[in-house]
């Protein structure tokens, strides 16, 4: 993915689209606001599958993001598309079976470099292997499957700030050095 100007963009990618996946989006997208990094980064999510495509996010995902504060009544679940693999910068996996199909699924060498296990940022688990990184899906359970859910997503959330703030800073690093090269060149 070429340097741009334009937003640094972020999928978060599960089965359906209805729990997990937008979950980690909406609380995503809340800590880069808390960041300071709201202009500056694209969150949205993905399902593997067309299962849930068009329907809301699981109530019991709603329930636990709306006692934090966050709404998710506008989420409505859509399947990934080829495209995004050239348009995010960062592709983050809930679980290993995500993981291995947009791996297996990737066009080139630098696209599954982009490809991570979203609790891989978490510091407890960056040393882990993919397999020991997963979140469970929590549509089969209860209100604590959500919770548990909840607490993965924000341990990663850190670390996830940490790298896209320190990637943004190196894509602004690389066009100056850009726009000082031309300069010297004119």
């Amino acid at each position: 993915m070429s340097s741009t100007s334009s937003p640094y963009r972020i999928i978060a990618v599960c089965t359906g689209n209805i729990c997990r996946s937008p979950m980690a989006e909406l609380i995503l997208a809340e800590a880069f606001t808390a960041a300071g990094l709201a202009d500056a980064v694209i969150v949205d999510s993905a399902g593997t599958t067309a299962y849930e495509a068009g329907r809301p996010i699981d109530p019991r995902a709603a329930r636990k993001l709306t006692a934090h504060n966050l709404l998710s009544d506008r989420h409505i679940a859509r399947e990934w598309r080829p495209e995004w693999y050239s348009e995010r910068h960062l592709i983050l996996a809930l679980d290993v079976d995500h993981y291995g199909w947009l791996r297996a699924s990737a066009p080139d060498h630098e696209t599954r470099a982009r490809i991570r296990m979203l609790r891989s940022f978490d510091p407890a688990l960056e040393s882990k292997d993919p397999l020991d990184q997963g979140i469970e899906d929590p549509w089969y359970g209860d209100h604590n499957d959500f919770e548990t859910v909840w607490e993965q997503v924000q341990a990663a959330v850190p670390g996830i700030v940490q790298f896209v703030r320190a990637a943004i800073a190196d894509d602004a690093r690389l066009k100056l050095q850009d726009s000082q090269q031309v300069r010297s060149i004119s």
